[in-house]
């Protein structure tokens, strides 16, 4: 899973980077575009369900489940047409999963703002413009490819120009283009193989100054502002404080709790994002566990059992017999897979079995 995180220059995006893959090689200055190539930190997903398996099996090995954040640079007006080298900012956007959208929600007359002062709704349509101005230039190129082809009769081709001329349309709206419904199922297939930028699904990240932050509305009335616009295309929203997250990672890791709960904070603001980015993608992940390695494995929610398998390994998914499944919180109530067996919670699921999060799995399989 790689999340690109993206904004105008001057948002925190480089700040909250460096904190959450705890590096420093992200530069945090203010002027725009002090980052230009993106930086990429790659981040292990907390897992405390790892934890206990580690104690169980004490394997030799422990391979957690990760994601990769991209720190690209601040976007501006005009991106789409090559502003501020928009246009290589944005292939760098199109080879994310999804969006983390840093929106600035704090006031500081030392930190420059590109546009003059913090206004969630504007900033937030600057960047989408820009990105759904960009689909439109793919999506024409794509019309008149296969406009040209539908001339010799081709009914694919013909069928391409009427869903991408309706998307079309849909983006002239401004209106992005994850949130356009065509006329047929079978057509959402067509959508995605056009890799189009507004298409990714978005997670917008409120950054907040220390004063401000918190998750309640009426603290920040800029935060409620990102809640509000959220709110009308159904994308969640993060309450986050790059500076804080950039203090959290300083301090030594048995220290970290207490500073949270001071802040009356159970999680860091990873883990929130990894929960929110989870979520977002519809993903979860099982487990597998011996004395050689534990590990976690990330699937897309709604994998059957021999699927799952092939993320192992594809002669797992070729020859797949069936899976022996225990879920997690019954083999840590049962204390070890032994007296799991024994109260008959471990399962033998077959080819039709839907993988659940925190099953912990055995594949069985003959090639």
């Amino acid at each position: 899973m790689k999340l690109g995180i993206v904004g105008l220059p001057n948002v925190g995006k480089s700040t909250l980077f460096n904190a959450i893959t705890q590096a420093a090689n992200a530069e945090s200055a203010n002027y725009p575009f002090c980052t230009i190539d993106p930086n990429v930190g790659t981040v292990a997903v907390p897992d405390v369900r790892l934890d206990f398996l580690v104690r169980l099996y004490s394997p030799k090995k422990t391979t957690p489940a990760v994601i990769e954040f991209v720190d690209i640079a601040g976007l501006v007006k005009g991106a789409h047409q090559g502003e501020g080298l928009g246009n290589q900012f944005l292939t760098h956007i199109r080879q994310t999963s999804a969006i983390i959208h840093v929106v600035r929600c704090f006031d500081d007359d030392n930190i420059i703002h590109v546009e003059g002062g913090p206004d969630p709704v504007r900033d937030i349509g600057i960047i989408e413009l820009e990105l759904i101005m960009s689909d439109m230039e793919q999506v024409r190129r794509r019309i008149d490819k296969n406009q040209k082809i539908a001339k010799s009769g081709d009914k694919q081709a013909k069928r391409e120009v009427e869903v991408f001329e309706a998307l079309y349309a849909h983006l002239d709206n401004g209106e992005a283009a994850r949130s356009f419904v065509p006329a047929q199922d079978t057509d959402l297939e067509l959508i995605q193989g056009a890799d189009l930028l507004s298409a990714k699904p978005v997670i917008y990240a409120a950054n907040m100054d220390e004063g401000s932050f918190s998750g309640e509305r009426g603290q920040n009335r800029y935060y409620d502002q990102v809640v509000d616009h959220a709110a009308g295309e159904g994308a969640q929203v993060l309450p986050i404080s790059a500076k804080v997250e950039q203090e959290i990672v300083q301090l030594p890791v048995e220290e970290r709790a207490m500073f949270l709960a001071e802040l009356g904070l159970e999680r860091s603001g990873l883990d929130r994002l990894i929960q929110c980015s989870y979520t977002l993608l519809g993903l979860i992940s099982f487990l597998t566990a011996g004395p050689e390695e534990v590990r976690a494995w990330t699937i897309t929610r709604g994998f059957r059992a021999p699927q799952a398998a092939g993320k192992i390994h594809t002669d797992f998914e070729r020859g797949f017999i069936r899976a022996e499944i225990v879920a997690f919180s019954d083999l840590q109530e049962s204390g070890d897979m032994t007296a799991a067996k024994a109260k008959g919670q471990v399962r033998s699921e077959g080819k039709e079995y839907v993988m659940q999060d925190g099953d912990v799995v055995l594949f069985r399989f003959n090639v």
